[in-house]
């Protein structure tokens, strides 16, 4: 069995050190454990962290809830690196599927991680 370790967290010393394990094979966060953690200024941190952790996959997830927005954002983070994801939601809040910006997301060459929740 092949298993790979991901550390899903909010803080930035944290992750520094963790990125540099070899046990991690990348790192993820979410706007929840963020504000839990005090970051106060979402896309500042992920340029932060992408700018310090270049070797290893990160996954960040926009705050959006509409197409338009997600859309905004995702192409935002995207662009923070090439070992950028963008985690975004396979069905919104409101039930609306974002298939179509997702093959839209991905004809424009955007990693994406597609959460999916039931």
């Amino acid at each position: 069995m092949n298993i790979e370790i991901y550390s899903d967290g909010a803080n930035f010393d944290q992750i520094i050190k963790l990125a540099q394990s070899p046990l991690i094979k990348g790192i993820t966060t979410n706007p929840s454990l963020m504000r839990k953690s005090g970051v106060t200024d979402y896309i500042y941190f992920c340029k932060t962290i992408s700018g310090e952790v270049k070797n290893k996959p990160l996954s960040f997830e926009v705050v959006a809830d509409d197409e338009i927005e997600i859309k905004r954002q995702a192409l935002i983070l995207g662009e923070l690196g090439e070992n950028v994801f963008v985690k975004i939601p396979h069905i919104n809040t409101k039930g609306i599927s974002m298939k179509y910006l997702i093959k839209d997301l991905v004809d424009k060459s955007l990693k994406l991680n597609i959460t999916a929740v039931t």
